[in-house]
């Protein structure tokens, strides 16, 4: 994505918290006056952290909207509407850093005959994983590789994420399948920050 994009994209996701905060209001934008790369279709998540500590995210794997409309939409959940935090509050937007991370076509990830070579995958591609078991569904984006550094302890996280026991993509060997009831998922994306441009 162009580095213009990026930016305006960052400050969109502000303007549009802000605004919402201030006035409870929505932006609503004319897709003429914008760049085609901001009306195309893709996976997008926004992500608040507050003293590098996670604030709030929230986002789609695949999108029906826009990328302008999905970071606006999104930026308003991730602040408003994650369940695992108390709602924004304004005094603490000056506070958190948002960042944004566009999302590559998900593709179903190939089978492994044995663990080890699943392991070693994980560990020199890092990609961004969507683990769906039934009516249980999480994903862990390509930047937690940075605090799960284990392949282990990631699809362990992963699978708690998604209401599973942490083992439970060994005992299952997540691994060699690609079923009805289990599928495995893998992405990447292009994640841009505040911290990366200035304000």
């Amino acid at each position: 994505m162009k580095p213009k994009n990026k930016e305006y994209l960052l400050k969109l996701a502000r303007r549009t918290i802000e605004k919402f905060l201030t006035n409870k209001e929505i932006i609503v934008l004319d897709e003429d006056d914008l760049d085609s790369e901001l009306k195309e279709h893709k996976g997008v998540f926004v992500t608040l952290k507050k003293n590098d500590e996670l604030r709030g995210c929230i986002g789609e794997m695949t999108s029906q909207k826009p990328i302008y409309q999905s970071v606006i939409d999104n930026s308003l959940a991730s602040a408003f509407l994650d369940p695992r935090f108390p709602p924004l509050e304004k005094e603490e937007l000056d506070e958190i850093t948002i960042e944004i991370s566009i999302l590559s076509p998900l593709k179903i990830m190939k089978k492994f005959e044995i663990q080890e070579e699943f392991l070693s995958y994980l560990e020199k591609f890092k990609p961004g994983i969507l683990l769906i078991y039934r009516q249980h569904q999480a994903t862990f984006l390509p930047d937690v590789w940075e605090e799960l550094k284990k392949p282990e302890d990631f699809l362990s996280h992963l699978c708690l994420k998604a209401g599973l026991e942490p083992d439970f993509w060994e005992k299952n060997e997540i691994y060699k399948q690609n079923s009805s009831e289990i599928k495995i998922l893998e992405y990447q994306t292009e994640s841009f920050s505040e911290e990366s441009i200035e304000r």
